[in-house]
């Protein structure tokens, strides 16, 4: 499924001066699963509610970053694993999914294996802030804003210049984004983030 910006009028929602608002409609076809809430628990015992992204939002996710087949894709709370998955068989990618649930990193390898992209992905049991995301070209987040903001001195630490961050709902304070995109999909209205890296990192960021 490819997006195509549409005229919507968002209360509250223009076009940035450090970036670009833009909104996107989703087919009403698109699948959403229900599922029943699970909490997940960093070191630091900050609860992250369990909310899987709709497909097609997480499939515009990939397309806002531009994934391809030399991309290697993190997602930091992999939940099923659906937005790794998504990057194999649909983008051609390699990824890594981190999650600290257990329950959740098997489910997420059992649909691999039954996508088959097995050989293109794997599924880690960790600590979202002991992860080592160096590998990646790509990252995408759906936490809180408390851990994108824990998360952030992290990813710019270890991410090479030029990788991208998505961000499902939540921003990164005051570390503007280069884009912003509206999702307008058929359980509501959702909203992405969007960073490259830079090569020099600027000190109030670190």
């Amino acid at each position: 499924m490819r997006f195509k910006p549409v005229p919507l009028l968002v209360a509250g929602v223009g076009v940035c001066s450090w970036g670009m608002t833009t909104v996107l409609p989703i087919e009403s076809g698109g699948v959403l699963q229900t599922v029943a809430p699970i909490v997940r628990y960093t070191q630091q015992f900050a609860q992250v509610p369990y909310e899987p992204t709709p497909y097609p939002v997480a499939e515009a996710m990939l397309e806002l970053a531009k994934v391809t087949q030399d991309d290697v894709v993190y997602d930091l709370g992999s939940g099923d694993g659906r937005i790794i998955i998504t990057a194999a068989q649909k983008f051609g990618a390699r990824g890594v999914g981190i999650d600290i649930n257990s329950q959740l990193v098997e489910e997420s390898r059992e649909n691999a294996r039954k996508a088959g992209v097995s050989d293109r992905v794997q599924f880690l049991k960790q600590d979202l802030f002991k992860a080592d995301v160096r590998q990646a070209t790509v990252v995408t987040l759906y936490l809180l804003p408390k851990i994108n903001l824990k998360l952030r001195p992290i990813l710019l630490r270890q991410l090479k210049p030029g990788t991208r961050i998505v961000s499902h709902e939540h921003s990164m304070g005051d570390w503007k984004p280069d884009q912003i995109v509206k999702i307008d999909a058929p359980d509501r209205l959702h909203t992405l983030y969007y960073w490259v890296v830079p090569k020099e990192i600027p000190e109030y960021l670190k």
